[in-house]
Order: C-alpha cells, then structure tokens, then sequence
C-alpha cells in the first residue's frame, strides 16, 4: 500500500515558529524591513509627525453627544468638555491640510512631506483626515491594543501599518519625521513626546526636528517644563526643544519656516 508522503514544512512557513520567544528576532526584523520596502516603493523620506489623544472628537460628533446627553438627561458636563477638547480635532485637521497642501506645492525640488500620525481615532484620525482633504497621501503607524482600533478611513491604504512593538513603531516616527506636532494627549502621547525630546537633548538624533506643543492652556496645566528648569533636572536651554503655541497659523508659520530653512537647505541628516 503507499502511503502519501508528508512534506516537510518550511521554517519560515511554519506559524508556531514564527509566533514563539525563540523567533522574536525574526518578528522584529520584519517590522524593519516590511516598512522599509513599502517607504521606498511610496517614495515617503520626510514625514510630518502628529502625536494626541485617541479620544479627542470631531466637533460634529461631540455636538451629537452633547445633544444626546440633554435629551436622554446624559452626563452633561462630560459631554461639554468633550466638546471643548473637539476644538484640538478641528485645528489638528486644518493643520494637516494646509501642510499638506505646502507640501504639494513646493517647486524645484522632489521633496515632500507627509502627514504621519499613530493611525487611530481622534488627533490621529484629525490629521490622516486633513491630508486626505488634502489629496495627499499620509501614513498611520498603527498598534494592535486590545481596547483601541487602528486603522482610521483617512490613512492612505498601502501607507496604512499595524505594529505589534511599540518600540519599532516608534523608530519609524522618528526616523523618518522632519518636524513634529504634539495635539493634547495621554501616557501614549507624553511617551512619544518624550522619547524625542531625550534623543534631541542626549544628541542621539542630530538632524533638526522642530517640535510643536499645541495647546498651550493643556500643555502649562499637565507639565511645568519651567518647574523642570527651577529644579534643575533639565537646562534652560532645553526648553528651545520645544515651541508652543494655541494658533494653527502660528504653527503651520513656524513648521513651514523650519522645513524650508533646514529641511530642504540641507537635505543630510538622520537619528
């Protein structure tokens, strides 16, 4: 009688493998090198980067909530600050259009940037949405979390990634970003925020990265960088880091002015 002959299963074929502790080199070299190839097939070198809080609203839909709240007798005062907090959606969105539509415009050069954001609701859908209202493209570096979706419907679709490593994920904002901008947020935003500042302050990234902390009402009540200065933890001339403002022209100005006197001056540079 034959028996059929079982064939062999390939190591990289073989998924017990792949997800086990002895592979998790294999997995984190694959979200080097899965970005990198679609990066390079989009043309994507320089990203403008936006950090904020996942549950930020638009203002249409905090105005429906609030709506909601007063005729179902809801919790009013939740859906009021939640419809101050949608002010951050709106600016973040009309920032993300009006770079990208920079961006697009720029003359004599094949540079381009491009939103890229952690590619979930609020802040980051914001500004995925303003790019796309843009027609441009942008980026979403999403994370597989078990109470947050990724993915927002603005991301463009091959530019759209899932990561499992936070720390790779991060690497991919900050290698590629050439300015940042830091919406309110939470312990994911004040990490990502961080991380930069310490590679900047450490020199451990030496290209320019304009940093842009919006809101300032937020930013002053949840961190005293001027406490920092007085306790001597951090150099006055830290602060220089960072630029804050409560304006999107102010922040489209300063980011723009940025870009064009370092970015495309000086095409160089990198971590």
């Amino acid at each position: 009688m034959n028996q059929k002959t079982r064939k062999p299963l390939k190591a990289y074929l073989n998924h017990a493998f792949i997800k086990s502790r002895d592979a998790r080199p294999l997995r984190i070299l694959a979200e080097y090198l899965e970005p990198e190839q679609r990066f390079e097939e989009h043309d994507i070198r320089d990203t403008i980067v936006f950090f904020g809080s996942a549950r930020i609203p638009s203002r249409e839909t905090a105005l429906a909530a609030l709506e909601t709240a007063k005729a179902a007798g809801g919790d009013l005062e939740a859906a009021e600050l939640q419809l101050g907090m949608s002010r951050y959606y709106e600016d973040t969105r009309e920032l993300a259009r009006r770079l990208t539509e920079w961006s697009k415009a720029l003359e004599g050069t094949d540079r381009r940037f491009v939103i890229c954001t952690g590619g979930g609701p609020g802040i980051m859908e914001a500004a995925n949405r303003g790019a796309c209202e843009a027609r441009g493209l942008s980026v979403g570096l999403g994370i597989s979390l078990p109470n947050e979706a990724t993915g927002n419907p603005y991301i463009t679709r091959e530019l759209a990634f899932e990561f499992h490593y936070f720390f790779m994920r991060k690497f991919w904002f900050a290698y590629l970003s050439k300015a940042m901008v830091a919406m309110p947020g939470g312990f994911g935003t004040f990490d990502e925020l961080f991380e930069v500042l310490t590679l900047m302050q450490t020199r451990k990234m030496t290209k320019h990265q304009p940093i842009v902390l919006f809101g300032t009402d937020y930013w002053d009540s949840v961190i005293d960088f001027d406490g920092l200065v007085r306790a001597g933890t951090i150099a006055s001339a830290d602060l220089d880091l960072i630029h804050r403002t409560d304006s999107v022209d102010g922040a489209f100005d300063f980011i723009t002015r940025e870009l064009t006197e370092h970015a495309l001056a000086n095409p160089g540079g990198g971590l």
